[in-house]
Formats: structure tokens, sequence, C-alpha cells
């Protein structure tokens, strides 16, 4: 019942509700619909006033099939409005008609009377927590509806209405499948900021269940998107990763390389930290690298510590890497992309310079890094901010010192170590003399 309790059914309409559909059929053939309709809100009343759901979900079921077919749309949906607010109306019998006239959705002769029906649905599954599946169906086809029809805010705020991962009612993969339609259309109509925050109401374990992993690569690749357009190059390294361990991935080698590559590429596009470092060394351990063997080459030189020089990469690796999507040339994004890997390369080489030299002058710093002294000054200034290294520029001598300021505790603490050490040292030398002096004292008296 409407008030949410259970009542005991005081009398069975199972025979009356048999003879009078019988009946109906009969009118139906005959054209008189107005009365198949009143003879079934008669009956309707009585099984519902006697608490028998059976046939009042029969009779609530049939009412709609009779409008249906007299392909009267008008009297379907005012008839299925009517029928959902009687009062004390039993909520599994409404459920039952709702989707019963959700099945003519299909059938309708067009646009304007499909979105009449659908608003008529929408109006008598509002607010009803019984029917609260029903109306995600119906929210999710209007949404669709306004997507196709080119409005894609609008569809997008229709389908935000509804905040299903609170539907005790619907299934986890169901529930699944609606937030990630939410998070495809936040990320058409370029509302980033909200489709993560949608991302986050799913959890990742839920995609450790084999029968998932559609729905894996599908967020994944949202999410991928969604880092793209933020620069988040770790991010989306990660992101691939996921995708990258999904079993089918794993078992075409194709997509397997493509992925594998991109996740070369984006772990060296994402700025140095240790992260992006263990992760890089992580990577550089999986087997199906001898696939891809320039990315990999590529990849390898971050890992060593040796000097990269820009015109030696542009040479050997651009004239690939600016066919792919992340480098295209003439695209917006592709320049970015290769600006930010130019700078990966000079931030490598700086890293590379201040672990060999104490002490360098900036014109030499230049030549090696192949920049100008402006723009040398720049990145070096940029890496010590983010404390990667230490360096301070004496301007008046044109000379980098790498060598970090030592204050007075901590210099008397190394020199207390090697004095101790020192000391050890000596002591152990005076025990290995003595050794040998009573050995050679032995030696002589035998």
């Amino acid at each position: 019942m409407s008030s949410g309790k259970f009542e005991k059914m005081e009398k069975d309409f199972s025979s009356e509700v048999d003879a009078l559909l019988a009946q109906i059929e009969q009118s139906i053939k005959a054209g008189q619909i107005t009365e198949a309709l009143e003879a079934l809100l008669s009956m309707e009343k009585q099984t519902r006033s006697a608490a028998d759901l059976a046939s009042t979900t029969r009779i609530l079921v049939h009412a709609v099939i009779v409008c249906y077919t007299a392909k009267d749309w008008k009297r379907l949906n005012e008839t299925v409005v009517l029928l959902s607010k009687k009062h004390g109306q039993l909520k599994q019998a409404v459920t039952k008609m709702v989707q019963q006239a959700m099945e003519y959705l299909d059938c309708t002769p067009d646009q304007e009377t499909m979105l009449a029906l659908l608003d008529t649905l929408r109006t008598v599954t509002e607010g009803k927590i019984y029917l609260e599946v029903e109306r995600a169906h119906l929210t999710r086809r209007l949404s669709k509806v306004k997507e196709d029809e080119g409005k894609i805010s609008e569809a997008a705020d229709i389908l935000q209405e509804l905040q299903v991962e609170t539907f005790g009612s619907m299934e986890k993969r169901e529930k699944t499948e609606f937030i990630l339609e939410q998070m495809r259309l936040c990320l058409l109509n370029k509302d980033y900021i909200r489709t993560l925050i949608i991302s986050r109401k799913i959890n990742p374990s839920f995609f450790k269940i084999p029968e998932n992993e559609d729905l894996k690569l599908r967020f994944y690749n949202l999410m991928v998107d969604h880092a793209l357009h933020e620069n988040e190059y770790l991010n989306i390294c990660k992101y691939y990763r996921e995708i990258y361990s999904t079993k089918a991935v794993e078992s075409d080698e194709t997509d397997r390389k493509t992925v594998l590559e991109k996740i070369l590429i984006f772990i060296i596009l994402a700025p140095y930290d240790h992260e992006q470092s263990d992760l890089l060394h992580r990577i550089m351990e999986d087997k199906h690298l001898s696939s891809c063997e320039l990315y990999h080459q590529l990849a390898k030189t971050f890992t060593q510590h040796e000097i990269m020089r820009w015109p030696m990469i542009e040479t050997h690796y651009g004239p690939q890497l600016v066919n792919t999507d992340i480098f295209k040339t003439g695209t917006q994004d592709g320049l970015k992309r290769w600006e930010a890997l130019h700078s990966r390369v000079i931030e490598h080489n700086i890293r590379v310079i201040a672990k060999y030299y104490t002490r360098i002058t900036i014109s030499r710093l230049t030549e090696l890094l192949d920049l100008s002294s402006e723009s040398t000054e720049e990145f070096l200034s940029n890496l010590v901010v983010s404390k990667t290294v230490f360096a301070r520029i004496d301007r008046p001598s044109g000379v980098v010192s790498f060598v970090p300021p030592r204050d007075s505790p901590t210099v008397l603490t190394e020199w207390t170590h090697d004095v101790n050490k020192l000391l050890g040292l000596i002591e152990q030398t005076t025990h290995l003399i003595a050794k040998e002096e009573m050995v050679h004292k032995i030696a002589q008296a035998m």
C-alpha cells in the first residue's frame, strides 16, 4: 500500500477478473474502448480495496494494453497518471503498469508522442523509491534523445538529476554503467570538474571482477580523456597501465603494443619526482618492451646518468613521434606535448650535470643544454624551486654552484665522523702490525 505497510488480502477476485478480461476483449474488438476502461476502473477499485495484488496488477496492466491497442496515446497517458494516483494504490501493481507502458516507447508513431509518454512516465515515477530503477531508465532515455538533438548540456543536466549510487534496488553494474554515462556526457559538455567528482563515485576495486572488464576499459578511457585536458601526464600513464592490465588488451598484440607505447611516452612527459622515477623504472622491467624498441630506447635514456642532446633526440626520435596522435604535427595539443618533451630532456640534463659538477660556468651550461642563457636560467630556477636540484648562480662571475652550503654543526659532525674513522683505521693498522711482529718472532724462534 502507499503507506508502505503490507495488508492481508481480504478477497480473491481472480475469477471475476478472468471473466472481466474476457469481456474486455470483446469490447475492444467492437471498438468500445471507453466502456472497457470504465469496466476495468470499476473492478480496480474493488481489488484495490480488498488488497488483491495479483488482480489489481492484471487490471492496471490490461488498462495500459487497452489504450495501446486502440493507439490512443493521449488516453494512455491519462490512464497511467489516473491509476497511479489512486488512494492506497498497490506499489507492485504500479510498478508493473509502468514497466508495461515503458515497452511502448519504441512503438510510438512519432517523436512528439514518444516524448509525451516519456514525460508522463517520468512524472509518475518521480519521488517514488520503488520506481527508482524505472525512473533511471526513463531519464537515461530522455538524455539520449536530447543528445541526439545536439543538446549536450541539457542531456548532461538531465542525467545528473539522479544520484544512482544511493539506489538500493539497482544492481552495482547498472549503477556503474549509469555513472559512466554521466561522465561521458560531462566530458562532451566540457565540464571537467564535475567529471572528476562523478568519477569518485566508482570504487576501482569493482573492476577487479573479470565480468566487469568492459566497464573498466570504458572508465579508464574516460579518465584518460579528462587527464589529457588537464595535462596530468603521470595520471594518464597510470590509467593506461590499468588498461594495459586487462585481458582484452593483453591478449591482443596490436592493442598491447599501442597501449605500452602510450605508457612509455606519458611517463616520460610527466614531471620528474620520486613517484615518476619509481614508476619509470618499474615500467622498464616489462617483458614486452622489445615490441616497441624505439620508445624503449627513448625511455631508457631517461634512466641513465648521461646528457641527451636535444638536436640528437629530434633527429633520431622526432620523425616517428610527430606522426603519433600524442605529438601530431599542426595541432595545439601536439605542439604543447612536444615542448613538454623538450623540457623533460633539459631537466634530465640539468640533473645529470648537477650530479657530476660542483661548479660550472653559465656559458658552458648553456652549451651543454643547447639553450640561450635566459632559458637556461629559467629552467634551472624552476628545478631549484621544485627542490629537484640545489643551485646558486653567481652572476658577476658567471658561475653556477651545485654544492649546498653547510652550517657549522654539519661540518663539525662530518669532521668528528672522519676523525673517528681515521682513529679506527689507525687502531686496526696497529693491531695488524703487532700481529705480524708476533708471527715473525715465533717463526724466528722455531
